[in-house]
Parts: C-alpha cells; sequence; structure tokens
C-alpha cells in the first residue's frame, strides 16, 4: 500500500462528491486529462462499503461545442443518457468557476442550457420529452399514455425511459419490490425509471423513485421532468409544477423550448482515489 502523508501530494485520481436534493454523485473532471473511467471502476467506486458510493457518476471532458461534455454511469456500471441532478451540480461548480451566470453542457441527451438563477439554485433545460414508443423506447407499439401495465401508467423519455404511476398516497407504494419489477419489464427493452406519483395540491405533486441501475433515489431530475410531462398529458396538472421528493423539493416548468427544472446543489467534498484502487477495480 503508498502511503501519504502531509508533507506529500496525494497520488491517484481526484473526484468530487456532489448532490441535488439527495440524488449523490461522484463527478470525475478529465479536461486536463487522466485515465479513462470505464464501467469496471465506476462499478467499484459506486460500492457504497468499499467504494465512494453514489447514484450516478459523471465524468466531465472537454467539448468544441459546449463549456462541457457530461458522460454518466449508474451505480451498476451502465450508461445513462441523462441525469438532470448531476447536469445541475456540475453547470453550478463550472459557473462557478469560471464566473458566469450561464452555460451550455453537451450530453448525449443533447446540449442543454443551464442558468444560475440566484438563491442557491440552478436551471436546466433536459429537452423536449419523447413520447413516441419508438423514442422512448419501448419493445413494440403501445399507447403511451396508458400503458398495458397493471396500474396504468405513462411512457416518457428524457434521454433516458421512465415509466409513471400515478396513484393515491405515494408513501404506502412498495418502492422497493414494485419498483425492480418494472424496472425490468418487457415493455422496456433497455430497463425504466420507475415513479409513483401522488397529486397533494394544484400543479404540486408527491413523488418516490426507483432509477433502473441504481435502485431507491431520494430524488431524479430526469423522473422529476418526465412525471410533470404525464401529469400534464393527462391533464392533472399545469405546466409549472412543484415536487416533493424524499431529498427536498424542485420545481419543474414545461416550456415549448423543453422542460426546464430549478433546484439546489451541493458540492459536499473532494478527494482522491489511490492508484491501488484504481489498479483493483
Amino acid at each position: 500500500m503508498r502511503a501519504m502523508t502531509s508533507e506529500t501530494q496525494p497520488s491517484g485520481l481526484p473526484f468530487m462528491k456532489m448532490h441535488g436534493l439527495g440524488n449523490d454523485f461522484v463527478v470525475i473532471d478529465r479536461r486536463s486529462g487522466g485515465p479513462e473511467v470505464t464501467a469496471a471502476i465506476a462499478r467499484a467506486i459506486g460500492n457504497r462499503h468499499t467504494g465512494v458510493g453514489f447514484d450516478q457518476l459523471a465524468v466531465i471532458e472537454n467539448s468544441a461545442q459546449a463549456a462541457a461534455k457530461l458522460t454518466f454511469f449508474n451505480a451498476d456500471g451502465s450508461l445513462s443518457s441523462a441525469c438532470g441532478n448531476a447536469t445541475r451540480c456540475i453547470a453550478r461548480h463550472i459557473m462557478e468557476e469560471t464566473n458566469v451566470s450561464s452555460l451550455t453542457l453537451q450530453t448525449e441527451r443533447g446540449l442543454l442550457p443551464c442558468e444560475d438563477v440566484g438563491k442557491g439554485l440552478t436551471r436546466v433545460n433536459m429537452g423536449l420529452p419523447l413520447t413516441d414508443w419508438q423514442s422512448i423506447p419501448l419493445a413494440h407499439q403501445a399507447d403511451t399514455l396508458h400503458l398495458p401495465i397493471d396500474g396504468d401508467p405513462v411512457a416518457t423519455g428524457m434521454g433516458n425511459p421512465h415509466c409513471t404511476f400515478f396513484v393515491a398516497d405515494a408513501d404506502t407504494v412498495d418502492l422497493e419490490g414494485r419498483g425492480a419489477k418494472i424496472e425490468h419489464h418487457p415493455l422496456y427493452p433497455e430497463r425504466t425509471n420507475v415513479q409513483f406519483v401522488s397529486l397533494i395540491g394544484p400543479d404540486h405533486l408527491r413523488m418516490r423513485v426507483w432509477e433502473r441501475g441504481v435502485g431507491v433515489t431520494l430524488a431524479s431530475g430526469s423522473s422529476s421532468c418526465a412525471v410533470v410531462v404525464a401529469a400534464v398529458r393527462r391533464g392533472l396538472t399545469g405546466r409549472q409544477v412543484k415536487i416533493d421528493l424524499d431529498g427536498g423539493a424542485i420545481s419543474i416548468d414545461m416550456c415549448d423550448d423543453g422542460v426546464w427544472m430549478t433546484g439546489p446543489t451541493a458540492h459536499v467534498f473532494s478527494g482522491f482515489l489511490t492508484q491501488d484502487f484504481l489498479e483493483e477495480a
């Protein structure tokens, strides 16, 4: 094992730990180089007992089209095209780093505009929702507003697939049992994020989330966007909605140019992954 004293510089791979409403991330900045992050490394870092632990891992790289390019891994090492809360966290980090109040980030979802809206809140446009069965994608043609699944859920694509159940009381749902089962439903060939949602007031929802490749999470930005799209399509809410998640509240605004998400971010700590850890991953 390589020792480190107070007089030596830490060696290994630097990272940041961030979260948005308890949806937590490890962020690795490769804009100045560094080792490639593989699925195996992502799984090792994501282990909450022997690694750091996260819901998603985000890799920052240089982009010719935007302030940076982001790649997302789930805790099981699978890739995700979208991660709204991580996008907000990294947007806040780069805006503070470069002293700007707006920027664009490149993801598999596309180019996402991000803004500092004051009071510690960051706003991101997560793009236009996908409601066609092939774009979500589903395994075969189906009515995405009323899926042929017990509970009558709605299917939405926000760069990743979502399955939204509107229920009387989201807090009484067996989230682990039902979420795990629906994630692997044969109608979703790429698996799916699962949300259970209750209407608790005008334009006010309560949501609990099961994320594919992760499990129960305290919050999910793309899920929040998908839920509002589903609620608007069902005629349950207007286009500006507050959502109460297990980790706090987020605001969603479904606009003509995309679904905007506004919420807080937190940079918790920075550290180094040791070379021994990376070699054993």
